[in-house]
C-alpha cells in the first residue's frame, strides 16, 4: 500500500468515526427522552389498580390452590368456566307504596318524594312517589335469590355471606308500583382456603322501561 493510499484510508476512517460520534450525539437526547417516557408509562401501568387487583387474585389462587378442600375446589370448578356469562334472571317484584313507606320508617328517610303521593303528584317531576335508591339496593338479595333456601343459586353452600359492593349506580328513578327484576352476570371467581368469592354485576330492570333502576358489582363469599 502506498503512502497516499494509507492516508486516504485513514482520512476515510476518521471521517466515518466523526460521523458516528455526531450521529450518537444527535440521537442520545431523544433516546433518553423516549426511555424516560417508557419508564413512566410502565410505572403507571403497573400502578394501575386493575393490574394490582389482578396480581392479588393470581397470588390468592396460587397460594390456596393446594389448600382448598374438595367442596371448595368443586365450587370453584363449577363457576370458573362461566365467568363473563349471565348466571341468573330473577322473578318480577312489585315495589308498591307500602314497601316504600316501610323502608322510609325503618331508615328515617321520609322525604315527601317517597311518602307523600298527593304532593308528589303536584310537584315531583316524576308525577308520583319514587322508591329510595337504597331501597332498590336493599332488595338485591331477594331479587337475585342469593339467600333463598329453596331455589338458591348456591344449593351446595353451607352459608352465603354478603361481602359488599364495589360500584353502585341508580340510572333511573323507580316509581311507586313499578315491577323490578334482577339479572346477574359473573365477573370473577376468587378461591380461598375455605370459601369462594363470586364477583357479579347485578342489573335491576324496570318493566316497560329501557333504563335500569340499579347497576351494582356485588361480592358474595360462598362457604362450601
Amino acid at each position: 500500500m502506498s503512502v497516499v493510499d494509507f492516508f486516504k484510508n485513514k482520512d476515510k476512517s476518521l471521517t466515518d468515526s466523526l460521523k458516528s460520534v455526531e450521529l450518537k450525539r444527535r440521537l442520545e437526547p431523544p433516546l433518553r427522552q423516549f426511555s424516560s417516557r417508557m419508564s413512566k408509562h410502565l410505572a403507571n401501568r403497573w400502578e394501575n389498580p386493575w393490574l394490582e387487583r389482578l396480581a392479588v387474585i393470581l397470588d390468592r389462587e396460587a397460594r390456596h390452590a393446594q389448600e382448598m378442600n374438595a367442596a371448595v375446589r368443586a365450587c370453584y370448578q363449577q363457576w370458573q368456566p362461566v365467568i363473563g356469562e349471565e348466571v341468573q334472571v330473577g322473578d318480577w317484584f312489585n315495589l308498591n307504596q307500602s314497601v316504600i313507606d316501610q323502608f322510609a320508617l325503618a331508615t328515617g328517610d321520609s322525604q315527601w318524594i317517597h311518602v307523600d303521593p298527593d304532593r308528589a303528584a303536584r310537584e315531583s317531576p316524576f308525577g308520583t312517589t319514587i322508591a329510595h335508591g337504597f331501597l332498590t339496593l336493599s332488595l338485591l338479595p331477594m331479587l337475585t335469590g342469593a339467600f333463598e333456601s329453596n331455589e338458591s343459586l348456591y344449593p351446595h353452600a353451607r352459608l352465603v355471606v354478603n361481602q359488599g359492593l364495589n360500584k353502585v349506580r341508580f340510572p333511573a328513578a323507580v316509581k311507586s308500583g313499578a315491577w323490578l327484576r334482577a339479572r346477574s352476570r359473573l365477573l370473577d371467581v376468587i378461591p380461598a382456603k375455605k370459601s369462594v368469592d363470586l364477583l357479579q354485576e347485578v342489573s335491576v330492570e324496570i318493566k316497560g322501561s329501557q333504563r335500569l333502576a340499579c347497576v351494582a358489582e356485588s361480592l358474595l363469599r360462598i362457604y362450601c
